[in-house]
């Protein structure tokens, strides 16, 4: 996957959205977070990755430069841009500081993409111009991958959730893929099947899930 390419575009129809939308306007899934919030927000998460990147520590901090609008659209296109330079430049095998098990730089491409593609959603869900989220399904199917084996593992992990109480089988259907989240859990796997990019927004919450998978979904905070 070209993941500076994908950031590079992602990063850049994220801040068109800061750019023209109503600032105002509260996101669905973040409840008490205008779009000015999130773009700081995200602002913040790029300019936080840079640092873990560059000083090897997850302590990086930076002001916010408030949210006006030319404020907001400024600093968010800046950390963006500075993100998208380190990483250009840092091998993706270099070693870096990473809260997952992948202790090297391509962590962040990835997961530096994957943020900011949910939260494109986010802003856009924000305008009611969700129809014009496009994810492929491969890269639908990374974040999935990426739930599976870094966010909800780590969830258990810190005990921030109980496990899932029975096996899930997310089905992509418009791909030859398939996982099982939770696969030592007692009892025959329940499938959750559509497309993979569908079943990224379900595993994040931005879109309910269906049937008796949905049931035991809702029994555990699987990315948050």
């Amino acid at each position: 996957m070209e993941w500076i390419d994908l950031l590079e575009k992602t990063t850049g129809d994220f801040a068109d959205v800061l750019a023209t939308g109503d600032l105002a306007a509260p996101v669905p899934a973040c409840p008490g977070w205008t779009l000015a919030d999130l773009g700081e927000h995200t602002r913040w998460v790029h300019a936080w990755a840079t640092h873990a990147v560059t000083d090897h520590s997850p302590d990086g901090d930076t002001p916010a430069p408030g949210l006006e609008r030319d404020a907001l659209v400024d600093g968010y296109r800046a950390a963006a841009g500075r993100l998208l330079e380190v990483l250009r430049h840092t091998a993706p095998d270099a070693p870096v500081w990473t809260f997952g098990p992948d202790s090297r730089a391509g962590f962040w491409r990835r997961r530096q993409l994957h943020e900011v593609t949910m939260h494109l959603h986010d802003a856009l869900d924000s305008q009611a111009r969700t129809a014009e989220w496009r994810v492929s399904p491969e890269l639908g199917w990374d974040g999935v991958d990426e739930v599976a084996t870094l966010f909800y593992p780590r969830q258990v992990r810190l005990g921030r959730t109980e496990p899932l109480p029975a096996p899930v089988r997310l089905v992509a259907t418009d791909l030859d893929r398939s996982l099982v989240l939770e696969p030592d859990a007692a009892g025959e796997p329940v499938e959750l099947a559509a497309p993979a990019a569908e079943l990224l927004l379900m595993l994040w919450g931005r879109m309910p899930a269906a049937g008796p998978a949905a049931d035991v979904l809702a029994q555990a905070k699987v990315t948050s």
